[in-house]
């Protein structure tokens, strides 16, 4: 890709177009790859709630949507997707999110930019970020097998408290997910050595351009990450 991408973040009800291109991006590949229609972190609820963060991957003129994910903070008032999604399974989930806590959800890349290591890495990594911003202090993660190892380098670990060792059916029966927490959000100590060090540097610096290297060659990022101040 010639042209330079932006990874911005923002709250959700302070962009609701950006939002809803998220939102209609992630429910055409949720359909179009899986089959599926109905998925926790595929709702419209949270496009109005104050205490979600959108991360959207966009063209230089800000009106192509590539990618995005989302984080979600437990507030008592939305539920969090992987509440919802695993709760009849498992209700210790329940006693497990509380204020403080976060979700990283709905994390997803378009065709155009497959390849590139924006959903393996690149996302991920700006959520984690992310975090040193807003008031959290563990993070939680429902994790299909494709994202998995990418969570695992920003320092996602299994729960194993959870389910079948951290392993559900979900959301179909011949599907697989994997529940993980990130519980030391601003050491992130099981990080991969390089993927820490960058995840330092966006927190540092979160308003930046940076050439990034993908399996499909190198490319430009201007990321946006500097949210407003929250008000609590």
């Amino acid at each position: 890709m010639s042209a330079p991408i932006n990874v911005r973040a923002f709250f959700a009800p302070d962009d609701p177009e950006a939002a809803m291109r998220f939102y209609e991006g992630h429910s055409k590949l949720l359909q179009i790859y899986f089959g599926i229609t109905k998925i926790t972190s595929g709702n419209v609820d949270w496009i109005n709630h104050r205490n979600t963060v959108v991360v959207i991957v966009e063209d230089d003129t800000g009106t192509k949507t590539y990618g995005g994910a989302r984080v979600q903070m437990a507030d008592g008032v939305l539920p969090l997707p992987i509440e919802t999604a695993i709760g009849k399974y498992d209700p210790k989930i329940y006693s497990d999110v509380k204020i403080g806590s976060a979700e990283i959800c709905g994390l997803w890349n378009s065709k155009e930019v497959a390849g590139m290591g924006i959903g393996s890495l690149i996302l991920s990594r700006v959520c984690v970020a992310l975090m040193t911003q807003l008031p959290v202090d563990n993070v939680h993660v429902l994790c299909a097998p494709v994202t998995t190892r990418g969570a695992k380098r920003v320092g996602a670990v299994i729960d194993t408290s959870l389910g079948n060792e951290g392993v559900f059916y979900y959301p179909k029966d011949d599907l697989v997910a994997t529940a993980m927490i990130i519980r030391d959000i601003h050491e992130v100590a099981s990080a991969d050595p390089g993927e820490r060090e960058l995840i330092r540097n966006l927190r540092s610096n979160p308003n930046q351009v940076r050439t990034e290297t993908g399996p499909k060659g190198t490319f430009e990022v201007n990321y946006l990450l500097g949210l407003p101040q929250m008000v609590q």
